[in-house]
């Protein structure tokens, strides 16, 4: 059946991204699955747990209501294409995993190649440009044509993250900075903040 969401919205969060890619059209699909069955979120209601800081998570964010600022929109930095969505009020869950035995989760040898190529900076030619934007376009055109169930597996999500909490601050011995209680480090006796933790930790 394919995507169901109205072109404003698709378009609302591509304009929120800066361009089209697989990775945005991922992450609409998820944000499609949290409307249908969740709803949406105006402040805490729904809780997204992502386990990457790809592009998809833009999209989630627009459609979903979920954000980083809100403290409903959690990052987990698993290096997978996996979303889980809790609705607090009923405990209602699920978590989304990209289905790579559908939908593929990567480009052939020839245009990994290619790829490979642009991460280091080399100059692509013309063809290699255009073999790269094709696959990119193709595996984003069958990600929103797909049903839904053929692009993720619908899984069990774990347990609901607790809700946002204000944590008092706490001046770093080393660079004065406030910083969370929460993320200090102790040292000597010393309470520092992660980035002087690390620089001391390294001299030490």
């Amino acid at each position: 059946m394919g995507c169901s969401l109205n072109q404003e919205l698709i378009e609302k969060s591509k304009e929120f991204h800066g361009h089209w890619c697989p990775g945005l059209a991922i992450g609409i699909r998820a944000g499609e699955w949290v409307r249908k069955n969740l709803g949406t979120s105006t402040d805490e209601e729904i809780v997204a747990v992502v386990e990457n800081d790809a592009c998809g998570v833009d999209a989630i964010q627009v459609l979903t209501g979920c954000t980083f600022g809100k403290g409903n929109l959690i990052y987990r930095d698993q290096g997978k294409h996996a979303y889980s969505f809790h609705r607090r009020r009923d405990g209602k869950s699920a978590r989304l995993v990209l289905d790579s035995q559908k939908m593929g989760s990567g480009p052939d040898e020839k245009v990994a190649l290619i790829f490979q190529k642009d991460l280091q900076g080399e100059p692509l030619t013309d063809e290699e440009k255009e073999a790269l934007k094709a696959f990119r376009m193709g595996w984003a055109k069958a990600i929103m044509e797909a049903d839904l169930e053929d692009v993720f597996e619908i899984k069990e999500a774990g347990p609901a993250p607790q809700r946002a909490r204000i944590i008092k601050s706490i001046e770093c011995a080393e660079c004065g900075e406030p910083t969370m209680e929460t993320r200090t480090r102790n040292m000597f006796g010393q309470t520092l903040c992660q980035t002087c933790f690390e620089k001391k930790e390294r001299r030490v």
